[in-house]
């Protein structure tokens, strides 16, 4: 109950990196990760996806030469030399080992099942050229995050702009 309280206090300084050529890495191939790939795939990481089973999504990715896969379970030591590591199976126990390895290799991590595990969370992001806008509400509204961003881009779309 402490650690929730603490939790829905905390709040989470917008900062914006270089991820070009930065080496990510993500565990798990489903819906969240296809979406984190293709958040991230925009700002040039040296992506690689990890799991047992590919979604359609990832593999059209790494047909378009954007990520490299590895069609296996992971492995201890997948996180060496990883800047950042998403952890986003559909195993609790595999994300919560995961950010322990990628945490114990100096890598900031995300993990998509337990967000007090997290040093970071993905923002809801507008694009405008040049201009990046991340909208991000703690990790415990999403919903918010979202109407806040579909808020933003109408705001966007007028004509003063």
């Amino acid at each position: 109950m402490e650690n929730e309280k603490k939790e829905e206090g905390r709040a989470y300084f917008p900062l914006f990196v270089d991820i070009r050529g930065k080496k990510i890495l993500i565990v798990g191939a489903g819906t969240i990760a296809a979406r984190r790939a293709e958040a991230l795939l925009g700002f040039g990481p040296d992506l690689t996806v990890v799991a047992p089973e590919i979604s359609e999504k990832i593999l059209e990715l790494a047909k378009k030469g954007c990520l490299q896969v590895r069609t296996r379970a992971y492995k201890t030591g997948d996180c060496q030399g990883c800047w950042m590591v998403l952890a986003a199976s559909d195993d609790r126990k595999l994300n919560a080992q995961v950010c322990k390895e990628a945490k114990e290799a100096g890598a900031v991590v995300n993990n998509a099942s337990d967000r007090t595990q997290c040093d970071f969370y993905f923002p809801g992001l507008i694009r405008r050229g040049p201009a990046v806008i991340g909208i991000n509400a703690g990790g415990a509204d999403h919903k918010l995050a979202k109407a806040l961003r579909i808020q933003i881009e109408k705001g966007l779309k007028s004509p003063e702009l």
